[in-house]
């Protein structure tokens, strides 16, 4: 007998009927013998329709009475949920955020877990089995009222209790049946993978799959959480575990070279074009950016043209370039920048893999499988498991593919 945490997305849980197939998945949990605590999202497009309500009233709303809206949609999920559950002879009872409660910090509308009190509902596990439904994305603020954790929020709620409840794992169900080495709607080649880690799953995460949310991935990396990603509608056959398990790289014991490849197209480039070259000119460009909460990614800065100046270049999110090129045009008198150049039309791709603390030349064999295709890099930023290049958007089909081919990726 195990302990379980089953997570449920806003697409999984849709309509009544979708709702009444989780509750299947659940009793064939409980009917193994194991003690069960689910994690539910809004059915999907609540949660939207509920801000879209805030901002309608108040484009400047209470973040405090913002999350007491948007709270709701996962309150009606849980009781609906333990009425299917019911009716098919299972045991089970709904779980608010304040109820358990998921204690957090006062930062409402991004707020962050602190303390989960689970002893209620395994002292319920325990004597009847019975299965706790609960509502993820919320808790109970500081000073006592309900809390969000932003979107996403659910997937960190349920790791989170699973690490408060000593787990075994936790299961993320999805409308995708695990993690691919890219995005197989591109690259129709691409395989799922039986087992990453989680600092490949956190760098994939961050860098564009939308597979997990980023905070979840480092609470599992922090309390050793094992997670499986696995699809709501696909069953493997004859499969216990048919999606892909996130685990300690120690669970792994022959790492790939390359695990995945991710895309964000979330990415602007903005160049500054004869710069002083002097100490203190780059905290003079990055601070002000920084000041308006614009996050600056990759950065390269070489000499210009004149031979006595230097040129900047960098990204930052494509909501942002607005914002970012104002506050540069601003402090323009006092950085004495000559010219400033902006794309939107790119895109950062990463290859990801542990294999590459203890391999050479993969960066190389990424440059040369770019360049056959004759697909100029623009900007290249590393790391020790990554290597990220900016190449022009309409390069970003291609460039999976030769990727994928080149580091052996590509299924059988």
């Amino acid at each position: 007998m195990a302990r379980l945490v089953l997570k449920f997305g806003g697409t999984s849980v849709g309509d009544p009927e979708r709702i009444k197939n989780v509750a299947r998945k659940v009793k064939q949990e409980v009917d193994k013998g194991h003690q069960v605590a689910v994690v539910v999202s809004a059915m999907s497009g609540v949660t939207n329709q509920l801000v879209e309500y805030c901002r309608a009233i108040s484009p400047l709303y209470d973040a405090r009475e913002y999350d007491a809206v948007v709270a709701s949609g996962e309150q009606v999920t849980t009781g609906l949920l333990a009425i299917a559950l019911q009716e098919i002879g299972i045991g089970a009872r709904s779980w608010q955020g304040w109820q358990l409660p998921i204690l957090t910090d006062d930062v409402h509308a991004k707020a962050r877990i602190q303390r989960i009190d689970t002893r209620e509902i395994v002292r319920r596990m325990e004597e009847s089995g019975e299965v706790a439904v609960v509502a993820g994305f919320q808790g109970l603020s500081e000073r006592g009222r309900i809390s969000t954790l932003g979107r996403g929020g659910s997937d960190t709620s349920a790791v989170a209790l699973a690490a408060a409840l000593n787990a075994e794992r936790c299961d993320i169900y999805t409308d995708v049946d695990g993690v691919y080495t890219t995005d197989p709607r591109i690259v129709t080649k691409a395989r799922k993978l039986a087992r990453i880690t989680y600092e490949e799953m956190l760098e994939m995460a961050s860098l564009g799959a939308k597979v997990l949310q980023t905070r979840s991935v480092e609470m599992a990396m922090k309390h050793r959480v094992r997670v499986q990603v696995l699809s709501t509608f696909e069953q493997a056959a004859g499969s216990d575990l048919p999606g892909t398990l996130v685990v300690d790289e120690d669970e792994i014991v022959e790492q790939e070279l390359v695990s995945g490849i991710a895309y964000s197209r979330d990415e602007a480039k903005i160049t500054l074009i004869g710069v002083e070259d002097r100490p203190g000119v780059a905290a003079s460009i990055f601070g002000p950016l920084a000041d308006a909460a614009v996050n600056v990614d990759m950065i390269v800065q070489n000499v210009s043209e004149d031979g006595r100046t230097t040129d900047m270049t960098f990204t930052v999110g494509k909501a942002d370039l607005a914002r970012g090129v104002q506050v540069l045009e601003k402090a323009k008198d006092h950085l004495k920048y000559r010219k400033l150049l902006q794309d939107s039309n790119v895109v950062k791709i990463s290859v990801i893999g542990v294999g590459m603390r203890s391999h050479a030349g993969v960066a190389q064999r990424m440059f040369k499988a770019l360049a056959d295709r004759g697909i100029n890099i623009q900007v290249i930023s590393t790391s020790e498991i990554k290597v990220s290049v900016l190449v022009a958007e309409e390069y970003t089909e291609l460039a999976l593919r030769a990727l994928h081919t080149a580091y052996g990726l590509d299924q059988a």
